[in-house]
């Protein structure tokens, strides 16, 4: 299993509008083959914070959805984005 995990940070008054924006990416990701969660949200305590996380079955799984070109993320404006920390964690299987 991979997990990607981070945050992105924003100017509090762009924040609302970049989850509002992640909407139709988050709903193709989790019907993509191998997404086993897949979510944006605002933070409940910064409010230029957003949180990003995922969970996939494997690399594999992740890039294909990546290289797919849905172009469903246009609507999101990743110039707005001031920084940012984001993760990608190999879970080994269990034995």
């Amino acid at each position: 299993m991979l997990i990607v995990a981070g945050r992105l940070v924003l100017d509090p008054a762009d924040r609302d509008a970049h989850v509002a924006a992640s909407a139709g990416a988050v709903r193709l990701a989790r019907e993509a083959g191998g997404c086993l969660d897949f979510a944006v949200s605002a933070d409940p305590v910064d409010p230029g914070r957003v949180n990003v996380f995922e969970r996939w079955t494997g690399a594999a799984e992740l890039r294909a959805f990546r290289e797919g070109g849905t172009g469903d993320d246009t609507d999101v404006d990743f110039s707005r984005i001031v920084a940012f920390e984001i993760a990608e964690y190999l879970v080994p299987d269990a034995p």
